[in-house]
């Protein structure tokens, strides 16, 4: 049973979903002068539900040293943060014009996951 599902219909009622999309990570490329450049696969679009961190969220953050603008997200699907062994940077999100990196799995189950995302500077 896909409980996630069953409650994002109550919480719209109060927070809507957000339109987004996701980039998800497929390692990096190297240039011609050898520095090493993020590589995302294709954008795919996706309702997401975006809420503030909790307290305990904010101390966790707090205590991996991540600092800058956070929202925790709600997502259908798998989504991850950087995976240092598979060579993989951060999942990236995009939803109200802005870019985030997803920067912390908080929850991940076979049909939600729940990140800390972090935002980004525009190119």
């Amino acid at each position: 049973m896909n409980v996630q599902s069953i409650a994002s219909g109550v919480i719209a009622a109060v927070n809507p979903m957000t339109v987004g999309s996701l980039q998800v990570s497929s390692g990096y490329t190297i240039g011609a002068d050898g520095t090493q450049a993020p590589a995302y696969q294709d954008a795919v679009l996706l309702y997401i539900q975006v809420q503030p961190l909790s307290t305990r969220d904010i101390a966790h953050m707090d205590s991996l040293n991540v600092q800058g603008v956070l929202r925790s997200v709600y997502i259908g699907g798998t989504v991850e943060g950087v995976d240092r062994p598979a060579a993989k940077g951060g999942d990236l999100l995009t939803f109200n014009g802005q870019t985030w990196l997803v920067c912390q799995v908080f929850e991940a189950w076979p049909d939600w996951t729940r990140v800390a995302a972090c935002l980004q500077l525009s190119p």
